[in-house]
């Protein structure tokens, strides 16, 4: 069993009483085994670059930088991030209708296995150690076989359409085939790694998805025990076509389907009315908060101080690269504390409870907040070290370390990346992901197979 050594570090660690620790904190195998406060050890001079030493031990100096658990992202495509920047400007509805579903329709395995690195190494750089992901109708093993190979923490699953107006062809499927192969990949996947990789059922939202379907869908997640993630409310329109064609708003639509419930994640949530706020709350539903795509399509501003005074559970999430144009968690964490204070005052969203979103009540969302979310004794080792040394983020002098994260730091201010004890970065360099190599290919085939659409 390897062990890693973090030594002399400032430990953000969010466990119950939020206390922030100078100190050693070690991981053996997947788990973090110790954590000690003041350590007195000498700083070292230099450290293998990532690499285990004879004793199969890893030491880390940490000297001047901040340990914090890795950032847990609660909505994101990685089937889209080979589509960054091919869909600007653009509603919600034509955004997916005119480019987005054309794009995903085109996937091939590699390309969707590609995305998916490309999104990952992204999302390694900027700390993110564990997402939510909503893959695209087809090839979903793909996407997931790079998971695999990546190291990312993952609950993921196919998405699925069995209805809809301007819906591909390529897309669009049979309601019972969707929930067999579904079922498959489930059953191949799910728990996969010692439970790194996760599955979720994934409706992609109630007007691409009949009746039966969202029905079928809630009876198998509650008979296996998994998650169901899916868009609700993001934009009006989406709202009033729901209305129109199924006689409810989303929520209450969903809960009178019996999906709604603590293994239910909504993403975005942006136009709920109070009845609906009520189910949320009633059912224990979380809800993903995605800033920066509700800005950049126009969708709106959700209400989310209120959610969270109502004691329903928001997370964040980039969403897709099309979106948002980057799976940045240090944006959507200065997103979120900054938007909703123009509507409910300068007090509203302090940084530390936004930091929380991002790390502790992530991993609530998912269920996973007794393995991962918080730098603990016994959890997962999923964490990472950040360099405040850096112009945008001093002085340090008097200044809370929290403001620094949420409002200050950047995603290149991320050094060092573990995800279930394992190095997937160190020293801003990759360690399993050839991201040239990534990069190259993706452009490659959005060359051969994208060019035209």
């Amino acid at each position: 069993m390897h062990r890693i050594l973090i030594r002399n570090g400032t430990l953000v660690t969010m466990n119950q009483e939020r206390a922030i620790i100078r100190g050693d904190l070690v991981i053996e195998g997947r788990r973090i085994t110790s954590i000690t406060p003041q350590s007195q050890s000498e700083p070292l001079t230099s450290v293998p670059a990532g690499k285990f030493n004879s004793n199969q031990e890893l030491i880390i100096d940490a000297t001047g930088k901040i340990v914090l658990p890795g950032f847990v992202q609660t909505h994101v495509h990685l089937c889209q991030t080979l589509f960054r920047g091919q869909a600007d400007d653009l509603e919600l509805l034509d955004w997916l209708q005119k480019r987005i579903w054309p794009l995903e329709a085109a996937h091939n395995p590699e390309s969707l296995y590609y995305s998916a690195m490309l999104g990952c190494a992204e999302l390694f750089r900027g700390g993110t150690t564990c997402i939510m992901d909503m893959e695209t109708v087809r090839y979903t093993e793909s996407a997931i076989q790079a998971i695999l190979e990546n190291g990312m923490r993952a609950v993921t699953g196919k998405v699925m359409m069995d209805c809809g107006q301007g819906v591909p062809a390529g897309l669009k499927e049979n309601g019972s085939d969707s929930i067999r192969e579904s079922i498959n990949l489930l059953e191949k996947w799910h728990g996969r790694d010692e439970g790194r990789i996760r599955y979720a059922f994934q409706p992609r939202f109630a007007v691409s998805c009949t009746d039966h379907l969202l029905r079928e869908i809630a009876g198998q997640a509650a008979n296996y025990g998994v998650m169901i993630h899916t868009h609700a409310s993001e934009s009006r329109a989406e709202v009033d076509l729901i209305l129109r064609e199924r006689g409810e708003r989303n929520v209450i639509y969903l809960h009178k389907l019996g999906l709604t419930g603590p293994n239910l994640l909504l993403a975005h949530c942006i136009w709920l009315d109070e009845a609906e706020l009520e189910v949320l709350k009633e059912t224990g539903t979380r809800v993903a908060h995605c800033p920066s795509s509700n800005l950049k399509l126009a969708s709106g501003i959700a209400r989310i101080p209120e959610l969270i005074e109502k004691g329903i559970s928001v997370s964040l999430g980039a969403d897709g690269a099309p979106c948002a144009n980057n799976l940045d968690m240090f944006m959507e964490m200065r997103l979120a504390a900054l938007i909703h204070k123009v509507r409910y005052g300068p007090t509203a969203m302090p940084a530390k409870q936004v930091l929380e979103m991002a790390t502790l009540e992530g991993a609530r969302a998912l269920g996973l907040e007794r393995e991962i979310g918080s730098l603990e004794v016994g959890k997962r080792a999923d964490l990472i070290l950040v360099d405040l040394n850096q112009v945008h983020s001093e002085p340090e002098q008097g200044v809370d370390l929290i403001s620094r994260l949420v409002y200050a730091a950047r995603a290149s201010d991320v050094e060092t990346t573990i995800i279930d004890g394992k190095v997937v970065m160190f020293n801003r360099k990759l360690l399993t992901i050839d991201d040239n190599e990534v990069i190259k290919r993706c452009n490659q085939l959005l060359r051969e197979r994208f060019s035209l659409i």
